[in-house]
């Protein structure tokens, strides 16, 4: 499974569980809920992963490992913690009711009487599911051969043969007395695999090795640790039909003598005579705090830690339990009262005892390992965190150096632990458990960046609906982020996407094309000084420019955002025509919809937008004046040269209509009722008038000056428009700027060259030609 792969499998077991988040039951399901499906998605990884081992490091395979195995631990204690807790007898109600009761029944009403205790057997459950798969060891073909053969030898010979007996305790009573080699290794290979199954919690199977090995007596050793039962004599419901086929109800099971099994467990496991394996075997069939000690000694990583101080915890406070039901007859026999009144625990000593272990358990986190990822790795972290109901401080801590950069964003395991914290602040959140808001938003926005790096753009709504309140802005932080790279399709299915997970779609738009525009505006320069050339060769439009431009296209895909998509495009028009870059302007103009100019409301905006496309109509007029002047060809025939004539004079004609009706209806005077907040907008369309009105007279009254021989009547035009510039109704000098280019004097001089062609016809009155 590739890395996109695997974004998109978490991205899928998200989906299906908040599809069901109204479901508590469906969400934790041990088998389609979401825990087990994101622990199934990084086993599939990890197997991948194994299979494909030259392209991944040892830290990504146990990082993969670990991830899964806390997915696991989630989908073990979560469900505990969010259904309400039954209520079970006491063992001394069940001992009042029946003396007889067997220590099995009486040790689940135990674990049932203390929340943390049920929770911690199910945690060491846990623990034996994810410990490491126990190495088998062939059976041998004969008990001690090796050995048997050598005392045999001995005995024939006459010589001591080192030991006096075949029994399996010969080798720790007699002094100097050792093994074959051979048989050494076997029993040290053997016990080795004995205690990886305990480890497991895998006892049948060590049993059933022991009996191949032809070692019964390990093999009753390792079932004594099994709790006396016996359903006909327990009060318990018989339930024919739930029963195995292989139960039998009358049958006891079990160890009778337990507490002498486990004295007996207790003194091997102290007993310096054996070897240091055997010990820790003896310990971890019975831990208790005086072969502590010993069973850690076994312990290499730090689930084995995990897993030696919950096995303490467990198995003492159930002997210590025990001990006090004096009315059991199977547990106390010798001190068996059953008219003795109940010994029941109180809540001080049980709060006294909590305390305890949590102590025992905190200690871990510091504890030092031989193997594997230490204990302040994040996934250990968290594990312990989980089991002491603390994921607020874990996912704070987190949050925290994601924020103070403790975290490197390029290592190899960033990604997948921030994959992880996001999920697991998520899957809180389906579980109603209401993980931290602030640190959830730095771990979802870190896990965002992630996605962005990844190049996952199809996943980003969905989390980023995560944020809650920051969920649109950071949704649109993203879009914004796409720049040029998206064409208009890509933008729109990428705003849908905002929709489907549960967005407002309006207002993601709208932030998006705010956050571009800003971000192109920070890059280009202010459209302020001197006043820009529209004459010269103008460059191709730069990046900035194109993003200012396409900005405003996350406003027009929806109708309910052309109201915004109005104000955005003047905003743009205004700063790209006071820049003189008219050509980019009108690209964008003509990639608009054109509902825009059916907008009436509110009437400034409007009006505004109408005069740029005026202003954009007027400008192709122009300029289809001067192409047609350039279809003049010197081998032009009679006819050819009248129609073009004809057209010329008809493109000319439309272009001075339009450029007088511009000038003479107010185009972009700014209005002085405007308030404070509008002046800025006021100064940028003076800036525009004192741009383009100037350009517009000066380059009509050139085109109708240059063919007056041809068009006689394009003298007396370009008299009649300066009347309309002198005109104070429209005050057109006033736009007039002492630039270059653009001072009122210069258009008075080509109104004098205008006056003086009226001589050219002969005659000593310029102002004939107004007559005719």
């Amino acid at each position: 499974m590739a890395d996109s792969s695997l974004y998109a499998s978490c991205a899928e077991a998200l989906t299906l569980a908040q599809s069901h988040k109204d479901d508590l039951a469906f969400v934790l399901d041990p088998d389609k809920g979401f825990a087990p499906k994101m622990r199934q998605i990084c086993q599939v990884q990890l197997a991948d992963a194994q299979e494909n081992a030259d392209k991944y490091s040892i830290e990504e395979l146990e990082a993969l490992r670990m991830e899964s195995d806390t997915w696991g631990l989630l989908q073990a204690v979560m469900p505990m913690r969010k259904t309400a807790y039954p209520s079970y007898p006491r063992a001394a109600q069940l001992l009042t009711e029946n003396p007889y009761t067997p220590p099995s029944t009486l040790a689940q009403a135990i674990m049932h009487a203390s929340r943390l205790l049920a929770e911690l057997v199910v945690v060491r459950e846990w623990l034996h599911d994810t410990a490491p798969p126990p190495a088998s060891v062939d059976a041998t073909t004969g008990y001690w051969k090796f050995t048997k053969h050598q005392v045999m030898q001995a005995l024939r010979m006459n010589k001591s043969a080192g030991l006096s007996g075949m029994d399996p305790d010969a080798i720790n009573r007699e002094e100097g007395g050792n093994l074959a080699p051979d048989d050494a290794a076997y029993e040290k290979a053997f016990t080795h695999a004995l205690y990886a199954h305990v480890r497991a919690g895998r006892l049948e199977e060590a049993v059933e090795m022991c009996r191949k090995a032809n070692q019964p007596w390990r093999a009753a050793s390792i079932r004594g640790s099994a709790l006396f039962q016996w359903r006909a004599i327990a009060n318990e419901p018989r339930d024919d039909d739930a029963m195995d086929e292989s139960e039998d109800f009358d049958v006891w099971r079990g160890n009778r003598r337990r507490k002498l099994w486990k004295s007996a467990c207790v003194s091997a496991a102290l007993n310096p005579n054996l070897s240091t394996t055997e010990r820790a075997l003896y310990a971890a069939l019975a831990p208790s705090p005086q072969t502590a000690s010993y069973l850690k000694a076994a312990c290499r990583t730090w689930s084995d830690h995990l897993w030696a101080q919950i096995s303490v915890v467990c198995e003492e406070k159930e002997s210590q339990e025990m001990a006090r039901l004096r009315t059991s007859f199977w547990e106390n026999p010798e001190e068996l009262d059953i008219g003795a009144p109940a010994d029941d625990n109180d809540e001080a000593e049980e709060e006294e005892w909590e305390r305890e272990v949590v102590g025992s358990l905190e200690s871990l986190g510091t504890v030092s390992v031989e193997e594997g990822a230490p204990s302040d790795n994040p996934y250990h972290i968290s594990q312990l965190s989980i089991i002491l109901d603390r994921t607020d401080a874990l996912l704070e801590a987190f949050a925290t150096g994601l924020k103070e950069g403790r975290y490197d964003p390029e290592s190899i395991d960033y990604p997948t632990m921030t994959r992880f914290f996001a999920h697991l602040c998520l899957f809180l959140q389906l579980i109603d458990v209401s993980p931290p808001p602030l640190a959830t938003q730095v771990i979802l926005e870190a896990y965002l960046q992630v996605l962005e790096r990844a190049g996952q753009r199809e996943l980003i709504a969905m989390y980023a609906g995560a944020l809650g309140d920051n969920a649109v802005e950071r949704y649109a932080m993203f879009l914004t982020s796409l720049e040029l790279s998206a064409d208009i399709s890509e933008r729109r299915l990428a705003l849908t996407r905002a929709r489907d997970h549960g967005l407002d779609m309006d207002r993601v738009a709208i932030v998006t094309a705010e956050r571009t525009i800003e971000k192109a505006f920070s890059i280009l320069p202010p459209a302020k000084g001197p006043l820009p050339s529209v004459i010269s060769q103008q460059p191709p439009p730069s990046n900035a420019e194109l993003l200012l431009v396409r900005s405003v296209e996350w406003t027009t895909y929806l109708e309910s955002t052309y109201d915004t998509a109005l104000e955005q495009a003047n905003v743009i028009l205004r700063y790209l025509l006071g820049c003189g870059r008219v050509q980019v302007a009108k690209t964008m103009l003509d990639r608009l919809p054109t509902e825009l100019s059916t907008i009436r409301h509110p009437e400034e905006r409007a009006t505004e937008f109408l005069h740029y496309r005026q202003f954009f109509m007027v400008w192709d007029a122009l300029e289809r004046v001067v192409e047609t002047q350039a279809l003049e060809a010197p081998q032009m025939t009679r006819e050819t040269r009248a129609e073009w004539l004809a057209d010329y004079r008809g493109t000319l004609d439309a272009a001075r209509e339009r450029v007088v009706r511009l000038l003479t209806t107010e185009w972009l005077v700014p209005d002085s009722a405007r308030g404070a907040s509008d002046r800025q907008i006021s100064k940028e369309l003076l800036r525009i008038r004192q741009i383009y009105v100037p350009e517009l007279i000066l380059r009509l009254h050139a085109m109708l000056y240059s063919p007056r021989t041809r068009i006689p009547g394009n003298l007396k035009h370009a008299l009649e428009f300066a009347n309309v510039v002198a005109d104070s109704r429209y005050r057109l000098y006033d736009d007039f700027a002492d630039q270059p280019s653009r001072r009122l004097g210069d258009y008075l001089g080509a109104v004098r060259q205008a006056i003086l062609g009226g001589l050219e016809g002969g005659g000593s009155d310029p102002f004939r030609v107004l007559t005719l």
